[in-house]
């Protein structure tokens, strides 16, 4: 059983580590790149060690920070994991009583896939406004597309074609939610952490990983619920 905002052990003094990124292919194996770039299908990388290489955007799971741990971060992350995380204590399975928090033209849709896959319609509205506010062709540097931002490899792994789809990329984004909900026990700090880093991540550092973005993520959409929460909506 997963312990809820499992907490970093032990973290190690970076201040004078090289900003860098790591690649995580999908395949399961990662790579630490100095830059890359994301042209059309491709994403060209600069390798840390020296040298360049260039593959399918469907070969590459997600993009992300390097492992630059700060104090600061990790002291929020002690006091997420000390106050029992930033999302309120609920379930987070589909309720016909909590409907998309922002009102939109995709209301339905949200709804619909929050139903088929059981996942609180709140916390997929909520991840939409983080990751697109609303823009259905949305293209992140990282080379995320789409309403709940799938990574070509993440669109593949769901069956999406299109990921400017919105049906298919909501459908595809809820999935993942609750594929990642059933995998840390319904804990949504870890959840969403995992969204946003991957699952690698949540579980190489046991608990939300120390990266200003990822906690800078949990928390922004903690707040557009938790605001749910006190309205009683």
């Amino acid at each position: 059983m997963i312990k809820r905002a499992l907490l970093l052990v032990a973290v190690l003094s970076v201040a004078d580590m090289a900003s860098a990124s790591i690649a995580i292919f999908s395949d399961g194996r990662n790579m630490k790149i100095s830059a890359y770039k994301v042209d059309e299908e491709f994403v060209h990388l600069t390798l840390h060690s020296g040298g360049t290489m260039s593959l399918p955007l469907t070969r590459v799971e997600r993009i992300v920070d390097d492992e630059v741990i700060t104090p600061e971060v990790v002291a929020e992350v002690k006091k997420i994991a000390e106050e029992g995380g930033v999302f309120p204590k609920r379930s987070w399975r589909f309720d016909e009583t909590r409907t998309p928090l922002f009102r939109t033209k995709f209301d339905k849709i949200i709804v619909e896939a929050a139903r088929h896959f059981d996942v609180d319609a709140v916390l997929v509205s909520a991840v939409i406004k983080a990751e697109s506010d609303y823009n259905p062709f949305t293209v992140s540097h990282k080379g995320a597309r789409g309403l709940m931002q799938l990574m070509p490899a993440t669109a593949a792994r769901f069956g999406v074609s299109n990921s400017f789809d919105p049906h298919a990329n909501i459908y595809a984004g809820t999935r993942y939610l609750r594929w990642l909900l059933k995998t840390f026990d319904g804990n949504a700090d870890l959840a969403v952490a995992a969204y946003n880093a991957g699952e690698g991540n949540v579980w190489k550092y046991k608990g939300v990983p120390p990266f200003r973005e990822t906690v800078t993520y949990i928390n922004r959409i903690a707040k557009h619920i938790r605001r749910v929460e006190v309205a009683g909506l």
